[in-house]
């Protein structure tokens, strides 16, 4: 059975996931992901202090160039192959079964550690703002307080979770760009220096830092792709909002990080932000605007870590509710909620892998920040950029013999992002232990992981096809067609989705 949705009345598939996404709401789940607030107050200055300085603007732009060559080429299969797969299904299409369902298992790791590590940081922050306040309350109790809010809101229809997201979204890039106006308004011109983009601060030592953690703060623009099923006409919202998430958070990014160079001077933001770290921008907004928009600021900073999480968890849910649904997974996983047409049950089991992961972190009396955060955070970010650079490869493995494909969208474009984000890949391997604070060997160890599920996956294929050739020949499908615009599509478009052919 199928009807003709209205932009006024969103609809269910069949049996499937709610359909009632737009380009805005995807771009509000993809930016909220990438928390631009809590990239600010604990990645820039991290970056500044352990990387090349005044050149971490440079470095933003760079790694958003990098990812719009991955876009494009993202963007090209996401026309073509929609599935609340995501990485899963576009390894498949380009590289066949089995390094898809590595693929998959990388991806339900990376996304759930991520999200467990978001947990950390919103617990971390949400007790030190409290304290500061007066209200001094142990880390466990945020972190309760903060999964059962997410629990939920993942539990239910998408929709709900994108009106809080947008919330967040919007105040947290409000406050920034407030106080790179007040920045402006005192030194003009010289609040944007030149010496940001010079030859010889992107040759200088720490540039290879400074890439790492300008990749990590792009974390989650790939998620458009998980909302396929989920959107009115996948082929237009998951193209257009990829671009134009990428667009923003590259611009945002390097326009705020430049502002604070011109803040503090380029000659002393390394030393500075060394000694700050995540003070540094609460500092400056101490000295350009007031202090009562700085404690603004600190709630903001535990919405927006609370926005990511949420955005993180969501994403997680959709890599668990697919491989259930295929039987890669439990099959319980796969099932979607009659009245919310939620993924329901992998949302329930995300939040009890939070809990059981957090639960074991307390009674090893480790940080929330130095124990979770980092940790986890940095075995998500691994996994996540290298299955983009998967990913590149798959967009020319699926376009090589077909007659849609293009020399720049699903070739050259792709083979540079992969270049970039191979190149991301090895520079998180190599500092991962900078990237997580700690040269723990237990910590150190974590990439491991990920090579783990890069390999048993494909092994576990090969016994599916072996035992099970039935579900085999159903893994990683979705609805084929030509790449063609919407318009050209014909009236069925959306149909012939909501039926999930």
């Amino acid at each position: 059975m199928s009807t003709t949705p209205s932009a006024s009345t969103p609809r269910p598939q069949e049996g499937g996931l709610s359909r009632s996404l737009t380009t805005p709401k995807i771009v509000f789940l993809i930016v909220a992901a990438a928390a631009p607030l809590s990239a600010m107050v604990g990645t820039v200055p991290l970056a500044f202090a352990l990387g090349n300085g005044p050149g971490v603007p440079a470095m933003f732009v760079f790694a958003g160039l990098t990812l719009m060559c991955f876009c494009v080429g993202y963007a090209a299969i996401s026309r073509t192959v929609v599935n609340a797969g995501g990485f899963y299904t576009y390894i498949s299409y380009g590289l066949g079964r089995p390094p898809a369902v590595g693929g998959g298992l990388v991806a339900v790791l990376a996304y759930n550690a991520a999200s467990v590590g978001l947990l950390g940081a919103f617990a971390y922050f949400a007790r030190l703002v409290a304290a500061s306040h007066g209200l001094d309350v142990r880390w466990e109790i945020w972190a309760a307080l903060g999964l059962l809010v997410v629990g939920a809101l993942g539990y239910r229809q998408i929709d709900l979770s994108v009106r809080v997201l947008g919330v967040a979204m919007l105040c947290e890039v409000g406050i920034l760009l407030l106080l790179a106006a007040a920045v402006l308004i005192r030194h003009g011109h010289a609040a944007l220096p030149t010496v940001s983009f010079s030859p010889h601060t992107l040759t200088g030592a720490g540039v290879g830092v400074t890439m790492m953690y300008a990749f990590i703060s792009f974390i989650g623009i790939e998620s458009a792709a998980l909302y396929g099923e989920e959107a009115h006409a996948p082929e237009r919202s998951v193209p257009r909002a990829t671009y134009v998430s990428v667009s923003l958070i590259a611009l945002f990014y390097g326009f705020v990080s430049w502002i604070a160079v011109g803040a503090v001077g380029p000659g002393h933001i390394q030393d500075v932000a060394g000694s700050q770290l995540g003070d540094l921008f609460f500092r400056l907004s101490d000295d350009y605007l007031t202090a009562t928009l700085t404690t603004v600021m600190q709630v903001l900073l535990c919405l927006s870590l609370f926005a990511s999480w949420l955005a993180l968890h969501n994403a997680a849910n959709r890599y668990l509710f697919v491989l259930g649904r295929e039987g890669v997974l439990p099959g319980a996983l796969g099932t979607v909620h009659a009245r919310h047409a939620s993924p329901h049950r992998a949302s329930l089991t995300q939040t009890a892998f939070s809990v059981l992961t957090a639960t074991a972190f307390a009674l090893a009396g480790l940080d929330p920040y130095l124990g979770i955060t980092t940790s986890m955070l940095g075995l998500g970010t691994l996994g996540i950029v290298f299955l983009q650079a998967v990913a590149c490869v798959s967009v020319i493995g699926y376009f090589w013999r077909r007659p849609d494909r293009h020399w720049w969208r699903t070739a050259l474009a792709p083979a540079l992002g992969f270049a970039g984000l191979a190149a991301g890949t090895s520079l998180v391997v190599t500092h991962f232990d900078t990237m997580t604070g700690t040269d723990n060997p237990v910590v150190g160890a974590l990439p491991w992981l990920i090579v783990a599920a890069a390999v048993l996956g494909p092994l576990y294929a090969l016994w599916i096809r072996s035992a099970r050739p039935e579900r085999y020949a159903r893994l990683a499908r979705a609805d084929d067609r030509p790449e063609e615009p919407v318009e050209a599509a014909g009236p069925d478009v959306t149909d012939r989705v909501a039926a999930g052919r």
